[in-house]
């Protein structure tokens, strides 16, 4: 399952339930060489280029049960309950 956040195709997925972590990644996950928390809590995680290679996104349900959508600033998306649903679904 592939979902697109600011244009970026995540194509790999890992919910941790007891955590309440998703993990997205552009292929498969690799080390980053580097990466920024967003005033949000998440983090972004970017190769050696400057291309978005990961997601770190935290309280995930949490979020998504209170504000029935998550928000990022960078890069500025707002994910509906929707979007999210399936893929903590399949977990």
């Amino acid at each position: 399952m592939t979902i697109t956040i600011a244009g970026i195709p995540f194509d790999h997925h890992h919910y941790d339930e007891r955590g309440d972590v998703l993990y997205l990644n552009v292929g498969e996950p690799r080390p980053a060489a580097r990466g920024l928390e967003t005033p949000d809590g998440h983090a972004i995680h970017y190769d050696e280029s400057g291309a978005v290679i990961g997601l770190t996104l935290l309280n995930v349900r949490h979020i998504l049960e209170r504000d029935g959508r998550l928000t990022l600033t960078l890069p500025p998306e707002h994910l509906g309950a929707d979007a999210l649903e399936p893929i903590l679904a399949a977990a």
